[in-house]
């Protein structure tokens, strides 16, 4: 198997460790195959793929799409390295509003499956980074949502303290007023 599939703390992350090919030329691995992520239990179908470059101390998050468009998200980094946080924003959840965090590097090669009904965000850690995704479903700015990184109901460990945020960001909602997932997400 290509993959080993490892269940996090909060149902439904599922952290993605490939097998990585080496040799005196480089490496070679495998990001995705179907047939491995269905058998692991992640069954949405990727449409959209995105990619973000970063500076160092650049925070970005956390984001999420309400329903009927929420996405799940397959996460990783090419270049540098990230603190990876998802954020379980599902009301019925046992975790709700409960965070996991995890470093992704191009050295680990460690991805990470972010369900529907999870807001997500990373810091960058390294000077610079490459952060890529795929989405289950295709952005769409009316139904585009988020609460603040720095929300003490969350108390979010980031490991960076002197963050650059985005005015869109750093406008984001307080938990508390933010509209999340009222009912299971598919």
């Amino acid at each position: 198997m290509p993959f080993e599939f490892i269940p996090q703390a909060l149902d439904g992350l599922v952290l993605v460790q490939p097998r990585v090919f080496g040799d005196p030329r480089g490496c070679f691995l495998e990001r995705y195959k179907k047939s491995e992520f269905l058998a692991a239990g992640i069954e949405h179908e990727f449409v959209q793929d995105n990619h973000s470059v970063s500076s160092g101390g650049v925070l970005r998050g956390i984001h999420y799409q309400l329903p009927p468009k929420a996405q799940g998200k397959l996460v990783w980094v090419t270049h540098g390295s990230v603190w990876d946080v998802c954020v379980d924003l599902r009301r019925d959840s046992e975790t709700f509003a409960k965070w996991h965090a995890v470093e992704l590097s191009a050295e680990n090669n460690t991805m990470l499956y972010v369900p529907p009904g999870f807001g997500h965000g990373f810091v960058v850690l390294s000077e610079r980074a490459n952060f890529l995704y795929k989405c289950t479903e295709e952005y769409d700015a009316s139904v585009e949502s988020g609460v603040r990184w720095d929300d003490p109901t969350l108390a979010i460990e980031w490991p960076v303290r002197d963050v650059t945020v985005s005015e869109k960001d750093a406008a984001l909602p307080f938990l508390a007023d933010a509209e999340v997932f009222e009912a299971p997400v598919s």
